[in-house]
């Protein structure tokens, strides 16, 4: 009970604050699983915000915590003008402002969190976890008013397995909403030539990548089909592939936590041989991807003077921000499930997206545990420790020196002619040092938020700054803070800056119709494909009609596969080739391969000046190729 005593005050403790009688009190609740209550209360030191609702709603009934509180202002009230005075001059403790603060700190940090009311209480909610959480669906997240432990439970939050769990099912959303739009159908003259594709579209209507590529390739095949309508039956098989292997890939992050993500591995084609091709690791991978892949595999493979089959795959794992132990394990368990379908004369991976000298060394040092030899090793770099010396550079010189062959039958040489590049991975900067080694003067670059253009050109110094930048992780903004002559733009793309050539180096459809106007506009007379299919059908049909001369990525690509089968012959294991010796190979290889594409455009009617000799040629050089295979081995 309380009473009053003469010298003022209430009848306590005088070493207890008086003020704790009022002051709000706050509480860290954690209940089953990952849930953790959050009450947030108005801020003393902030008028305005304490009196204006979090949401409006219905006005909520008194807690008992507020009822008591209320009953204890009532007292305070009660006593005496002098003790009131006393009171009022001991400092009273602040409250923090948490919902504002919280707001103004890590809203960008974390953009799932929103505020609600429950129960009378205003909480910090996980978005992502009460749209597509399993096992929680209220999720209030939070703490109390120390900004400390607020920190700690928002991040204990965002690193729990349950709301990792919910990212991957909003990934999975999004990319099905990607693949269920409206697949552009283009018009073809013949009938049987439509079947293939409406055939196509009947067994896969969701895989909007491999359609694509399906439609690009039986476009160019329509005068082959026609005149040899049993080209039919041998395009229906092709298309579809040998074995698709869809496997689980479980692994354990730093934190001792697991995850669980998709491999894949598509064995497209073997008429020809063993089948060559990369291993993608990217979170849009999925089997619609790598089908597309290893149908475009095949037909470069086919084109190339190493007669092989296709094949690729991957993974929806992100190697972004992860600890090179958390991508050795992710490897080592991809290639646990994996392994028994490589070998020598099965299956050898190479590099794609994602995957470089580090993810390389990985996979194939558990291939060699689990195989129990060295035999059946990987094409890429550092593998083959005594094999050719520009492994890394083969695709990206196979792309320049295809550029010339083009230019060289137009009667234009290279030197002084502006190209535009995207991309900003190991075959763009390969590209870059190539074209400044000709005498072309590259101008761009790009990643996945914007483009950087120098007016002066790359020179050798300039790109190997780009390349500090890159191992820095630093941004390509950086680039314009030394060199004043360049500008970097936000969510924009190369496409409309003034160029001679460009060589899309990025993604798959990265130029739209929107693009290719810009691209037509800006002067741009050739377009080499350096990434697989990085044109819309919608944007080479505006490419076609300006005359401007697409070189499809699997004739102009096949560097890649030229520089692998040269490590791979024994010969050239056992001794060293110098970078002279090794152009001069790669440069006869481009040269076949640009020439067996133009004979068998013109052996179907194409005239080498059209814009599609290239594009449709270099498929019906591998389709033939292909299909003489398929046909001598009967119905396999």
């Amino acid at each position: 009970m309380l009473m009053l005593l003469p010298g003022g005050g209430l009848g306590m403790n005088p070493t207890m604050d008086d003020m704790n009688l009022i002051q709000a009190q706050r509480h860290l609740v954690r209940d089953i699983g990952e849930e953790i209550d959050l009450e947030i209360g108005p801020g003393d030191d902030d008028p305005s915000f304490a009196n204006t609702p979090l949401l409006g709603g219905p006005s909520q009934e008194p807690s008992a915590e507020e009822q008591g509180e209320s009953k204890q202002m009532s007292m305070v009230s009660e006593i005496p003008n002098a003790d009131q005075d006393i009171l009022k001059a001991q400092p009273a403790k602040r409250k923090k402002k948490v919902v504002k603060r919280w707001r103004e700190e890590w809203a960008d940090t974390y953009k799932w969190a929103y505020v609600d009311v429950k129960e009378g209480t205003a909480r910090i909610f996980c978005s992502v976890c009460k749209e597509y959480g399993r096992k929680h669906r209220r999720n209030p997240y939070g703490n109390e008013g120390s900004r400390n432990m607020q920190m700690s439970a928002l991040e204990e939050h965002n690193n729990s397995l349950l709301h990792k769990e919910a990212l991957r099912l909003q990934m999975a959303s999004k990319d099905k909403i990607v693949v269920d739009k409206p697949i552009y159908v283009k018009a073809l003259m013949s009938k049987t030539a439509g079947s293939i594709i409406e055939a196509a579209l009947k067994r896969d209507p969701h895989e909007a990548e491999f359609i694509q590529s399906v439609q690009e390739a039986v476009h160019a095949l329509e005068r082959v089909i026609a005149k040899n309508p049993h080209y039919v039956n041998i395009m229906e098989r092709l298309l579809e592939p040998e074995r698709m292997i869809i496997f689980r890939v479980p692994w354990v992050d730093d934190r001792g936590e697991t995850h669980v993500n998709r491999g894949f591995r598509v064995h497209f084609n073997q008429a020809l041989g063993p089948c060559r091709g990369g291993i993608r690791f990217h979170p849009k991978m999925n089997l619609s991807v790598a089908k597309f892949l290893g149908f475009q595999q095949t037909l470069k493979n086919a084109l190339s003077p190493y007669k092989l089959g296709g094949a690729a795959g991957g993974s929806d794992f992100d190697p972004k921000g992860k600890s090179d132990n958390e991508i050795m394990r992710f490897c080592q368990s991809f290639m646990n499930e994996i392994y028994r379908y490589f070998g020598t004369d099965k299956d050898l991976p190479s590099e794609e997206m994602g995957v470089g000298i580090r993810e390389m060394g990985f996979l194939f040092g558990q291939y060699r545990r689990l195989a129990g030899n060295f035999q059946g090793s990987f094409t890429g770099p550092r593998i083959f420790w005594s094999g050719s010396s520009l492994r890394t550079e083969a695709t990206a010189y196979g792309l320049v020196f295809f550029a010339r062959l083009i230019l060289a039958e137009l009667n234009k040489d290279v030197k002084g002619l502006r190209c535009v590049v995207s991309g900003y991975g190991k075959i763009a900067m390969h590209v870059l040092e190539k074209l400044v080694a000709v005498g072309a003067l590259p101008i761009t670059v790009s990643d996945s938020k914007g483009y950087l253009v120098d007016e002066d050109g790359f020179d050798y110094m300039k790109i190997s700054f780009l390349r500090d930048l890159k191992s820095q992780q630093r941004s390509l903004r950086d680039y314009s803070k030394t060199y004043a002559r360049s500008k970097y733009y936000d969510e924009a793309k190369p496409w409309n800056e003034r160029c001679d050539f460009a060589i899309p180096c990025g993604s798959q459809n990265e130029i739209d119709q929107a693009d290719a106007i810009n691209l037509v506009n800006s002067g741009c007379r050739i377009l080499v494909e350096g990434s697989n299919m990085p044109c819309t059908p919608e944007a080479v049909d505006v490419l076609k009609k300006a005359n401007v001369i697409i070189a499809p990525a699997m004739a102009a690509g096949a560097g890649g596969v030229v520089a692998g089968e040269i490590e791979l012959n024994h010969e050239c294991n056992v001794m060293h080739w110098s970078p002279e010796d090794f152009e001069s190979k790669l440069q006869e290889a481009m040269k076949q391969t640009f020439h067996r594409a133009l004979k068998a455009a013109d052996d179907f009617g194409y005239q080498k000046e059209s814009p599609e000799a290239l594009l449709h040629g270099a498929v019906i050089s591998a389709f033939l190729t292909i299909a003489q295979a398929m046909t001598d081995q009967g119905c396999v």
